[in-house]
């Protein structure tokens, strides 16, 4: 006969003891050692053991070593932070080795009461939707909801997806990229698929979006779906965007599909596209009715939109978790030959424009090339040569892309200089003889090797800020001018490990580069626009200095949310915008760019980007330089170059950017849940488990008692991993630690350490070993940790029996479906004259409580054979009452949490609670009063 076993019950198999774990086959037992951790758990078949399998039994050791009071305490502590499947309602508070802020659990709870999500998050950049909705995910697993899932993303962000699923949620993934999925393909069966074999993928959207992958891999696709910056796939024109817009629209189509969609844009001025983004969740939001009230409410359930500025004055911000931003323009004056070269080149351009012909495209695509070029003269020589060197081209969407900071399909590209306009080249002059054209470009290679006041108006920023300890970024916006800075850089700071990332790398080139320069104390990158996403550089730099103007006003935003963002462990980061007071071409893009969206974002807290239609930039910005000349030429003001309504209607449209992102906070705002709502329950949830301040005591008591003892340097805390005794040294090692870890004890952590959490594989390993150590000693004889003990203290007034205690539960998760769950906590109950006197934080005074004395050994045996006889009428009564306490009292947390947001959805899943009896015993101490 076969005994069924269910989650929590304690079997014998295969000579030891295990505990039955939730298993999707009632022919298999999925077991995890009874002594052991998460990673040790089996598979079997009883009905193929040699040996049957039997129920067990958990008692306390009749002999062994005798526990001293300091190791009573750190077995207490290791069993709390050894267990990974929490009872409370945040069943992911166990796996993270961050401590989430209390805004970044509203889109959790949000998810908590959806019976399947379906969320847009689109929080401010740096704020951390990576973090929530990886919240989410973990939330989803740990919860059994789910066993596959995928993450959508640009090709860009593939690898920090994948470290960042890693490095904060333990989950590891696989990379899906064009260059990666034939190797991932190889040997798999004829019916089945990469995702088949690979349950958690990252997966890059443009390797992904073409028609016959698509339909591959909507087959095949996960029921959780997280989608990165999903405003990249519902442009309303064909192309790219169509055919990621097509993937997510065949996803969403299962109603029974999670699907989390991040963007920190979500509503750019196009309402169609907003309106296709919306559809996503439910095609009934594709109406976009605002003004009536049930639809606001409807979609606010399942949409959330939040800037720093509310954060901050919110309440939520109870921490300090941004930091303070120091923002300042930077003129310079031009040289006279500069100044000189910039006339030279609009001189040229209009030239080039006047002969475009009269076709709209044609001359439209004659004012782009003008611009594109203006702008590499006014970021360097070394651009301006490059670009009119280059062969020009006929794709004008392409080079409207280049002029306007787009981001394209092609992010390599991003700071490639753009071609010379409209079909002029340099083999045109040395064939025709174009002597004004050679005249540029003979101008711009003697003017990249003389003095440069652009490059000395940098040294004149740079210096004070370094001298304060900055660690800048400066971004330039092409790659000839980001290599002339940095070679010139180096001259200037020769102990300065100054380095140059640009397009010309791979991506894992880019962030091996910048890795690297984390090691190094002194540290000056120069970038181009490859690193204004993908690559976070809040460990590692605190400072951003805009070279280039950027005519796009949100990569202004983007380059310094790489250091102004959550993470950054510098109080105060420092921004500055660099431009030529001189420069008709500058001069143009703060008039009609730059200045307008920084008025707007001061009034609604919102950078908002360019307006989707080109046609009146253009005429502005052509306008605005024309009229910014220092020199007047009277065929200026007769050609007919560009609109005279040009700047007239660029008003107009920022005035409408203005009044939609008014409208977009009004209609948007999270306010259902307050800070008070959500940070008691992860406080909760936190205390059961173990926070990051109770594992830094943990370990640094652990480490000293295996005479490794945490060393305080100035930056960090050292952690002397090779001074450990070989079983723990080895265990460690293979977990990736080094002979000394670097760690940080507060969060963020500064470049080169990790947070001591309860999740880092330090605290982890040395928890599971202490624990293994007790309830087998055979697995580490050295450690000698006893599991029984007496001893005197001043902190009790009656003989007190402290009870550590491993309870097990049966969570039952009702929704469309029902999942039985494991879940386990560590407790500690005081008992005095056969009732309970202190339960949790109080019990652990008490044992934490210095011994005042060494009892006789004959005394000390005879203390703890007599609350071993005691236990059993204990375990049948108060503490078997404390277990079915605590079982009721997580099923009220579970239902609470759920009822937090009770204004934002639906029915939520119910949870139900049972215990498992008895409890494990794992430690049962004595405590004497000493007698004064």
């Amino acid at each position: 006969m076969t005994i069924r076993f269910n989650p929590g019950d304690l079997v014998r198999a295969r000579g030891r003891e295990w505990i039955a774990l939730p298993s999707a086959s009632e022919d298999l037992l999925v077991l995890r050692p009874l002594s052991g951790s998460e990673m040790e758990i089996v598979h079997l078949a009883p009905a193929l053991e040699a040996l049957p399998v039997e129920p067990a039994h958990f008692d306390l050791p009749s002999e062994g070593p005798l526990a001293l009071q300091a190791i009573a305490a750190l077995l207490s502590d290791a069993l709390r932070l050894s267990l990974r499947r929490g009872a409370g309602p945040f069943r992911s508070a166990a796996h993270l080795t961050f401590e989430p802020r209390a805004y970044q659990l509203v889109p959790l709870l949000m998810a908590l009461r959806q019976p399947v999500p379906r969320l847009l998050i689109a929080d401010d950049v740096g704020i951390g939707k990576t973090i929530e909705a990886g919240l989410i995910l973990r939330e989803w697993i740990d919860r059994g909801e789910i066993d596959r899932f995928a993450v959508l993303c640009p090709p860009h962000l593939v690898e920090q997806w994948t470290e960042e699923l890693k490095e904060r949620f333990g989950i590891d993934t696989v990379a899906v990229t064009a260059s990666s999925a034939k190797r991932l393909e190889r040997g798999l069966a004829a019916s089945q698929t990469l995702f088949d074999a690979n349950p958690h993928t990252v997966v890059s959207l443009d390797y992904i979006k073409a028609e016959r992958r698509r339909d591959a891999f909507a087959r095949a696709c996960p029921n959780f779906v997280i989608v990165d910056e999903a405003h990249a796939c519902v442009g309303t024109k064909q192309g790219s965007k169509q055919q990621r817009y097509d993937l997510l629209s065949d996803l969403a189509a299962d109603k029974e599909r999670a699907l989390i969609m991040l963007t920190a844009t979500p509503h750019s001025g196009d309402e169609e596209a907003f309106a296709r983004l919306l559809a996503l969740i439910d095609p009934s939001f594709a109406s976009m009715q605002f003004e009536d009230q049930a639809y606001r409410q409807r979609l606010a359930r399942h949409f959330v939109q939040r800037r720093r500025r509310d954060l901050e004055e919110g309440g939520w911000d109870d921490e300090r978790v941004f930091p303070k931003h120091n923002t300042r323009e930077f003129p310079y004056d031009l040289d006279s030959a500069s100044r000189d070269f910039h006339e030279s080149v609009i001189d040229y351009c209009l030239g080039v424009v006047e002969k475009a012909g009269e076709g709209r495209r044609e001359r439209r695509l004659a004012l782009w090339g003008t611009l594109a070029l203006m702008r590499c003269v006014g970021s360097s020589p070394a651009a301006a040569a490059s670009a009119l060197r280059t062969r020009a081209s006929n794709e004008a969407e392409r080079i409207e892309a280049q002029v306007y900071d787009e981001d394209g399909d092609d992010e390599d590209a991003v700071d490639l200089e753009p071609a010379l306009p409209a079909g002029e080249t340099v083999a045109s002059f040395e064939t025709e003889g174009d002597p004004a054209l050679k005249g540029l470009i003979e101008t711009a290679e003697r003017l990249r090797k003389a003095r440069d006041p652009k490059l000395e108006a940098l040294v004149d920023l740079l210096k004070p800020l370094i001298n304060k300890g900055a660690k800048p970024v400066v971004f330039c916006r092409y790659i000839a001018t980001a290599d002339h800075v940095a070679a010139h850089l180096r001259k200037v700071f020769p102990k300065h490990d100054v380095q140059a990332v640009t397009g010309q790398l791979t991506s894992e080139e880019r962030r091996d580069r910048v890795e690297a320069m984390g090691e190094t104390e002194q540290r000056l990158l120069v970038a181009t626009d490859c690193l204004s996403e993908g690559i976070n550089l809040q460990q590692v730099f605190d400072a951003v200095i805009h070279y280039d103007l950027s005519w796009n006003p949100t990569r202004h935003q983007q380059r310094e949310g790489r250091v102004n963002r959550y993470g950054q462990s510098a109080p105060e980061v420092y921004s500055a915008m660099m431009y030529a007071t001189d420069s008709a071409i500058d001069g143009a893009v703060l008039e009609v760019v730059i200045r307008k969206a920084e008025a707007i974002r001061k009034a609604t807290g919102v950078t908002v980007p360019l307006p989707d239609e080109h046609g009146p930039v253009t005429d502005a910005l052509m306008s605005a330089m024309i009229r910014l000349r220092g020199r007047k030429d009277p065929r200026q003001m007769t050609l007919d170059l560009v609109s005279d309504e040009g700047e007239k209607l660029m008003e107009s449209r920022w005035r409408d950017a203005e009044e939609n992102e008014r409208k977009s906070r009004a209609r948007f705002a999270q306010n259902a849940m307050k800070p008070e709502e959500v940070r008691p329950e992860w406080d909760r949830a936190s205390t059961l488990l173990g926070n990051a301040a109770d594992a830094q005591t943990f370990v640094a008591a652990a480490m000293k008692r295996f005479d490794a003892p945490l060393e305080a340097r100035p930056k960090y805390t050292a952690a002397h991993v090779a001074d450990l005794a070989r079983p723990l040294r080895e265990r460690l090692f293979e977990k990736g630690l080094q002979d000394e870890e670097r760690l940080s004890l507060s969060e963020p952590a500064s470049a080169g350490t990790a947070f001591l959490s309860r999740a880092h594989p330090l605290t982890a390993t040395l928890a599971e070993a202490l624990l293994e150590g007790a309830l087998d000693p055979q697995s580490m004889p050295d450690l000698g940790i006893g599991r029984r003990g007496a001893w005197p203290t001043r902190a009790v007034d009656k003989r007190t029996l402290v009870a550590l205690l491993r309870l097990r539960f049966q969570l039952t998760v009702h929704g469309k479906t029902q999942h039985l769950l494991l879940a386990e906590e560590a407790s500690l109950v005081a008992i005095a004259d056969g009732a309970i006197v202190a339960t949790g934080l109080e019990a652990r005074a008490l044992l934490a409580a210095e011994a005042t004395r060494d009892l006789a050994d004959i005394a000390r045996e005879r203390m703890v054979e007599r609350a071993a006889t005691e236990l059993p009428a204990l375990m049948e009564g108060v503490i078997a009452a404390h277990v079915r306490d605590r079982a009721a009292a997580l099923a009220e947390d579970h239902g609470r949490v759920r009822q937090a947001t009770a204004g934002l959805a639906g029915t939520p899943s119910r949870v139900t609670v049972e215990p498992v009896l008895p409890p494990d015993v794992i430690g049962l101490f004595t405590l004497i009063p000493e007698q004064n």
